[in-house]
């Protein structure tokens, strides 16, 4: 069987990384965070890594060339062609979801698909607030949450159009959630 590759998406305060962790530990995926590759890359000194590192040393976001390049490299290693990957953090934005399907298609392992782990804004804001992170402000937070939503809402659309999306029921205990995203991953896998 072909390794699995499947997106997560969810506000901040979602539970992605609770989520991811007991994915990973289900299926055997490497977990893959936008900001892990981002350190690795520069961990390891390669070339897109450098350009990383100057770019964020500048306090700019990395732009989608460099992203791509570095999630190309973090995907054509051995643990993620081996045992499959859930991504984190990317793609961001549908420009990025057309280079990841691309990077893909040409290693003959198209994408899974997408999860989206829903939760209600309400809900995340008190989840972010509860976890008492100096900049955690309610203000804050919610400034986050609606540039996640401005720039989210086109890549579900992407996702939608191909029919890799499947939205999740993120309320409830941390194993009620994962038998939900567990059906959905069960369905892709049969």
């Amino acid at each position: 069987m072909a390794a699995l590759h499947l997106v997560i998406l969810g506000r901040q305060g979602s539970g992605k990384g609770t989520q991811c962790s007991l994915l990973v530990d289900a299926y055997g995926l490497i977990h893959v965070s936008t900001g892990d590759m981002l350190r690795s890359a520069v961990a390891a000194g390669t070339e897109l890594g450098r350009e990383a590192q100057v770019i964020m040393d500048a306090g700019n976001l990395v732009p989608d060339g460099v992203m791509n390049g570095i999630v190309a490299e973090r995907l054509s290693m051995p643990d993620v062609v081996e045992h499959g990957v859930i991504l984190d953090g990317f793609p961001r934005t549908p420009v990025q979801a057309e280079a990841l399907e691309d990077m893909l298609g040409a290693a003959g392992t198209p994408l899974a698909g997408a999860l989206n782990l829903d939760v209600p804004v309400e809900v995340v804001i008190a989840r972010m607030l509860d976890r008492g992170r100096v900049d955690d402000t309610e203000e804050a937070i919610r400034r986050r949450l609606d540039l996640y939503e401005s720039e989210t809402a086109p890549l579900l659309d992407w996702f939608r159009e191909r029919g890799l999306l499947t939205v999740v029921d993120g309320l409830g205990s941390e194993a009620e959630v994962l038998v939900r995203l567990q059906a959905v991953v069960d369905g892709i896998l049969s």
